[in-house]
């Protein structure tokens, strides 16, 4: 699907060099992360810069605003942040770094969250100049850490940057499945997106807590955020079952006008990417999703195995001339896992803290022990019965760690199966859930769990329902699991999409990944080497930056044999940068300085890298 130049490849050939002695490493062991040259191709390494307080997994996202990048705070090692001279330091907020000389950026402050609360991929400045408010703008999503976290977005006045005003601070939805909170706390926010409509203003969040999760906010006075709309986009049929894939919940969007509309495009992980109509908030117009083939295009040509793809729609933005989007599809699991039962074979993911091996020792006594959240009837001590005990939780309400956390107090099991939720983002999918958990974990569909405890499973039922608890007593045995087995699938790669002149249909023309997410030698000890998201260019509608993870910061073009023919372009890569150090890129932002154009990346274990296309 995809060629590169000589020069590329060779540059590509050097990424791997477990052999080399480089002092300091920021990543700790070499051989966890894939490793490189620097700056190859047309990308030149402009300058870094480390936060203060950099500690593994402590950055998210990064975005770009006149002379400051902004870069979120994912939150520190200790949730309730570390002790710091009798003050704690905050969990969550935004760096401010000052870009006026892209040589030598400076941190120039910090804006806190609240306790427990984190920003992930919900950070952006802008511009409002609306009835209420005129004047720069910061977004901020939250998601919450801790028994004192706060969800919503926030909203912050940035016309001096070096004094950051409070407009709004965790606005959001207050409900779930039609019904208050109690207590009234506001929902979390993986990301969030505003845009200037004239003299209105408007913001859309992807609600994490309930199915009803594109909700709309109408922000025209910052200081009071108004709710616009609530939709589930499952409603127009998007998932497809047929290929298991019915995980579908909105992850994260952009919203551009096009012409005389505003056209959100939107990632909805196992349903696609949609295009949605937003030029009136209050009543939004679904348009049309993508969606995925039957068989894996990126792993058929670059592997020649066919399997069915895995969805997780993840990230987004169109092209400057609008003709194209550019997605991105995140997997963390290269590999595919298949749950053996008296009952048949069902498909399984890893969680982010289970090898592939570890994954595959998994066989024996299952347990039901519930939803394993706190506030629920606690989770028995693992019985004295078989080789392993397996305790067996329900997904839903809490934190993948939290249940994690109950089961190991529990005491004596040896490996966590999560069964997934009722709910028309749930059922049958599969998905590779985060935790850091010394547990062994694997997650299944609600229909594999069904059949391990012989309850009778409707899945018409489970995808058009609210979500419920599974009608299985705690303590319950199951059929055991007589084996995990796993093949190789790839990491998560990129989407290349035609747009129509009406701007009504998305058309796949290619895909692209780097050659070694798709090559089972570097499955495992070279870091998480899926894409993550997609900054295309201002001035070059043909080009765009990519962060990769491990993979480091590509800069990609499309290239077309015929002007007229959307079918004949393809996505090459151009250049990249991979520090010999290694790096795990979350986010990336382009601009444009001086005719020249820059892209910064935001590394999770470090700060920013900032680099050039020359």
């Amino acid at each position: 699907m995809l060629r590169r130049s000589l020069v590329v490849l060779m540059g590509i050939s050097c990424l791997v060099l477990q052999g080399a002695s480089i002092a300091g490493a920021q990543h700790g062991p070499l051989t966890d992360h894939l490793i490189g040259p620097g700056a190859w191709g047309n990308v030149q390494l402009v300058s870094q810069l480390r936060v203060h307080d950099a500690e593994p997994d402590g950055i998210a996202d990064v975005s770009v605003f006149k002379n400051y990048a902004y870069v979120s705070k994912w939150g520190a090692a200790d949730c309730a942040g570390p002790e710091t001279g009798g003050q704690k330091t905050p969990d969550g907020g935004a760096y401010v770094i000052d870009l006026s000389d892209l040589a030598q950026p400076k941190e120039v402050g910090f804006i806190a969250t609240s306790q427990d609360t984190l920003v992930g991929e919900g950070m952006q400045g802008l511009t409002l100049t609306t009835s209420a408010f005129s004047g720069d703008v910061l977004v901020m999503n939250h998601e919450q850490c801790g028994k004192n976290g706060k969800g919503g977005f926030s909203l912050w006045n940035i016309t001096n940057p070096l004094k950051p005003v409070k407009l709004s601070e965790h606005a959001g939805d207050i409900t779930s499945n039609g019904a208050n909170n109690t207590p009234h706390d506001v929902n979390q926010y993986h990301s969030a997106f505003a845009w200037d409509a004239g003299d209105k203003a408007y913001l859309i969040a992807s609600d994490d807590d309930e199915n009803v999760d594109v909700d709309i906010f109408d922000i025209t006075n910052p200081k009071k955020p108004i709710t616009a709309s609530e939709l589930d986009l499952n409603q127009y049929g998007i998932q497809q079952p047929e290929l298991g894939l019915t995980d579908s919940f909105l992850h994260d969007m952009v919203v551009k006008q096009i012409g005389s509309k505003f056209i959100g495009l939107l990632s909805y992980w196992d349903g696609g990417y949609i295009l949605l109509d937003v030029t009136n908030p209050y009543a939004p117009v679904f348009i049309s999703d993508t969606d995925y083939p039957a068989v894996d295009p990126e792993l058929l040509a670059q592997t020649g195995t066919s399997l069915s793809p895995e969805g997780n729609a993840h990230q987004d933005e169109f092209t400057s001339d609008n003709k194209f989007a550019i997605t991105t599809d995140e997997d963390f699991a290269p590999f595919r896992l298949t749950v053996t039962t008296a009952d048949g074979t069902f498909r399984a993911a890893s969680g982010t803290n289970t090898t592939t091996a570890q994954a595959t020792a998994i066989a024996g006594t299952t347990v039901f022990v519930g939803r394993a959240c706190p506030g629920d009837p606690a989770v028995p001590p693992a019985p004295a019965v078989g080789t392993q005990q397996i305790a067996v939780v329900e997904r839903g309400l809490c934190l993948f760690e939290e249940k994690a956390q109950s089961v190991l107090a529990a005491g004596g099991w040896d490996a966590m199966v999560i069964m997934n939720r009722e709910g028309a983002d749930a059922c049958t999918g599969v998905f590779t859930p985060s935790l850091t958990a010394a547990i062994p974990t694997i997650l299944i569909g609600r229909d594999a769990g069904f059949a391990m405890f012989n309850k009778t499973y409707d899945n018409a039922a489970c995808v058009d329902s609210t979500p419920q608890l599974a009608p299985i007593t705690i303590g319950t045995l199951g059929d055991p699991i007589l084996g995990v087995a796993s093949q190789f699938d790839g990491w998560g790669y990129v989407h290349l999409y035609a747009v129509n002149s009406a701007v009504t249909q998305l058309t796949e023309v290619d895909t692209f990944a780097i050659p070694e997410a798709m090559n089972p030698a570097y499955a495992t000890g070279f870091g998480a080497l899926s894409v993550h998201e997609v900054a295309t260019e201002k001035e070059d509608a043909t080009r765009a930056f990519l962060s990769y993870y491990a993979g480091g910061i590509r800069a990609i073009q499309i290239r077309c044999t015929s002007p007229t023919n959307v079918s004949t372009c393809r996505l090459a890569e151009t250049g990249g940068y991979l520090d010999p150090r290694g790096n795990q890129f979350w986010g990336i932002e382009t601009f444009v300085r001086d005719g020249v154009t820059y892209a910064v990346g935001s590394d999770m274990d470090d700060g920013i890298f900032i680099v050039k296309r020359t």
